[in-house]
């Protein structure tokens, strides 16, 4: 990736048109391109018609700068970042608000109480691969998997980095209704790095003096250099400050505040190391803080890593563009609404499995009509726990009768079975669709 070509100076610009009011005004007339590119992109349109590439930028500009709030992250020189709010920024707003902050359409399995757990475990563990893989872990998703599911412990460096993750984005859940504090930040930075820094006496600590991280790559390119550690207990208050709400003076949608404190800290660049965990930690924080539930079910990172290049290249025009948010915002707004309707998708997708199953089942007569409810219960309810008295009760069947529908479910795989005391209780496998697949192959290879 290369550093994306700095845009004239807007104080240029001003200075070279302003002193033409014909111009000027011929100027402010251009069109705006689609979305909101940065020069490095815009250079390689055509400006419309009778206009330069660079007076189509000024007008940009103009137009921008007049829209744009400022916040109160500063950069290095103590020059204030700011933003706006496009039109179309504001309409992915509004499918994000309607999608991830009201209960109007949300999918089924996850407000029902018995299948809820089931979406959140898959999205915690999704997040804590996917973030890791942004900030290079290697392993495969199934390994990764295999050890949150059965409880192992790490075996390298990237399955350590996947774990702390995973209880990060536990503990994130569990902060959701408090307000954020240094200490907090520095405890969450912890939880992110434990066992896995060169010197283990800088989880959960600012960098030092003599620690400065720049930002580049293996070609020795400086795409960052962020500000001096000694600014940074006065830059981690201020940020905590916004992120709690208390700045700037005007109203900042909760949205825009999460993705503006994802930056920040990803700006400040606070920690030796973890400072990309750690900010998408408190992205998360920002959203569930502000009532965005369903974002404890949905991964940003699994889409971020399809796109590295376009995350990071979204930091670096803000950096390089008058310290204009807007493109971070963007592109992070793209993200949200692709990570919700991936969710989505996720869900009705399982439901039509389950839906699928169902008909198959019924199709192939594998099961006598009691035992199809209790299974059609089953997929729906995961956790429960069933009794031959439950079922004989449900069905209206004597004993002798309940007890053998249960055990020919057992015998088939269908349920498991545990004691407790002197009762058999039957319970549903995880794997309940994956197994009742299995049995409809071997009775349509039968058939056959």
């Amino acid at each position: 990736m290369k550093l994306p070509q700095k845009p004239p100076l807007y104080i240029d610009l001003l200075r070279k048109y302003l002193s033409n009011a014909n111009r000027v005004e011929t100027i402010l007339r251009l069109p705006p391109p689609d979305e909101y590119p940065h020069w490095d992109r815009l250079r390689y349109l055509t400006p419309p018609a009778s206009s330069t590439l660079e007076e189509w930028w000024a007008s940009i500009k103009i137009r921008r700068m007049g829209a744009s709030k400022s916040v109160p992250l500063t950069d290095k020189m103590g020059i204030s970042f700011r933003f706006a709010l496009p039109d179309f920024v504001q309409a992915q707003l509004h499918e994000i608000d309607m999608g991830a902050g009201r209960s109007i359409g949300v999918p089924e399995p996850i407000t029902n109480p018995q299948t809820r757990d089931r979406y959140l475990i898959r999205s915690l563990i999704e997040e804590a691969i996917t973030s890791s893989q942004l900030e290079g872990a290697a392993t495969t998703r199934e390994v990764a998997k295999e050890m949150i599911r059965t409880g192992r412990p790490p075996r390298d460096t990237s399955e350590q980095m996947i774990l702390n993750n995973y209880v990060t984005m536990q503990r994130i859940s569990e902060l959701k209704q408090q307000e954020l504090s240094p200490e907090e930040v520095l405890s969450l930075h912890r939880l992110v790095t434990d066992k896995t820094l060169d010197d283990a006496s800088a989880a959960g600590r600012l960098r030092r003096p003599n620690e400065m991280r720049v930002v580049g790559d293996k070609y020795g390119e400086v795409f960052h250099e962020p500000p001096p550690a000694l600014e940074l207990p006065a830059r981690i208050r201020a940020m905590c400050e916004f992120a709690n709400g208390r700045t700037p003076e005007f109203f900042v949608h909760p949205v825009v505040r999460a993705i503006i404190l994802h930056f920040w800290l990803a700006y400040d660049h606070p920690f030796v190391d973890g400072n990309g965990r750690t900010a998408r930690a408190l992205f998360y924080w920002a959203m569930l803080h502000s009532g965005y539930w369903l974002f404890e079910f949905i991964s940003i990172s699994n889409i971020l890593r399809r796109a590295p290049v376009e995350y990071a290249r979204s930091f670096l025009f803000t950096e390089t563009d008058d310290n204009d948010l807007t493109y971070f915002i963007v592109a992070q707004t793209k993200v949200m609404r692709r990570a919700i309707e991936e969710l989505h998708h996720y869900i009705a997708r399982k439901t039509n499995e389950v839906r699928e199953v169902e008909e198959h089942l019924r199709a192939l007569n594998l099961f006598n009509h009691r035992q199809a409810d209790l299974i059609r219960h089953a997929l729906k309810h995961p956790l429960q726990e069933y009794s031959i008295v439950s079922h004989q009760k449900s069905q209206n069947v004597v004993y002798q009768t309940a007890r053998t529908d249960l055990l020919n479910l057992k015998a088939r795989g269908v349920l498991g079975q545990k004691k407790r005391g002197r009762r058999m209780i039957f319970t549903v496998p995880r794997d309940l669709t994956d197994r009742l697949r299995r049995l409809e192959k071997v009775a349509r290879a039968d058939a056959s």
